[in-house]
């Protein structure tokens, strides 16, 4: 009952908020404006679905650190969203920063970063496990902005990442009600979860998997996420320098 109120209140809010961004700013929001985008296929998509689910994510989460790094990743990622150059990777943002130039990469980085530290150390008690728990809410939070590259891609990954957690009972109903909400938007390509979206349902089903999992298990999912952050970072490099 507990997991079916957390998917059902994080389904309606997002549901609500993003009618409810459409009616106010889609109807007088004009094509290429910042909250609209052209997708792979070249039709322009709203980008309504990233703030309404983090909405529905943080409102249906239950708890108070996993609500505070899902609306810290939203923010996080609004301003890529809005103010996002051309640099891919970890690297190329670092270095940038090294060189005095605060980027929308390094924004997120140092900022999901901090909150998603914050939020394990309320999550758990031991200094180890707080460390572990903030790295998991991070790396998940980077793994669905990863995967988010096609129509859906993030919302299905949010469903797949958070049906075993659901199953022992943990918070993840609440990311998987918000993606749900607007899968099939997302699908129809009518709307993007863009860098707010993926990066807050992200962080969402990263504060369940910390939440449920003892030190063992924070430490395999934190190997794991590590791994596909270098996977991710080799990729944008590659694409980055195509011939090199």
């Amino acid at each position: 009952m507990r997991r079916l109120a957390s998917f059902g209140t994080a389904a309606g809010v997002t549901r609500a908020a993003y009618e409810g961004l459409r009616r106010a700013v889609g109807g007088s929001s004009p094509a290429g404006g910042p909250w609209t985008r052209t997708n792979h296929a070249g039709r322009a998509v709203d980008l309504y679905a990233g703030p309404a689910t983090a909405l529905g994510a943080a409102a249906g989460s239950g708890s108070g650190p996993v609500a505070f790094a899902v609306l810290a990743a939203a923010a996080c990622g609004a301003y890529d969203d809005v103010r996002g150059d051309h640099r891919r990777g970890f690297r190329a943002h670092l270095a940038a920063l090294r060189e005095g130039e605060v980027t929308s990469g390094s924004v997120k980085l140092l900022g999901i970063g901090a909150a998603s530290l914050a939020a394990g150390a309320l999550l758990k008690e031991r200094p180890v496990d707080k460390v572990l728990a903030g790295i998991v809410i991070a790396g998940t939070a980077h793994l669905v902005n990863l995967v988010d590259v096609r129509p859906g891609r993030a919302g299905l990954a949010v469903l797949a990442l958070g049906a075993p957690g659901l199953l022992r009972g943990s918070s993840a109903a609440a990311p998987m009600g918000a993606a749900a909400a607007v899968l099939g938007d997302d699908l129809g390509e009518r709307t993007m979860l863009g860098d707010t979206g993926a990066h807050a349902l992200g962080a969402a089903v990263g504060g369940a998997i910390a939440a449920g999992n003892g030190r063992f298990g924070l430490a395999a999912h934190a190997v794991g996420l590590m791994a596909a952050a270098v996977w991710g970072e080799r990729e944008a490099a590659s694409r980055a320098h195509p011939g090199g």
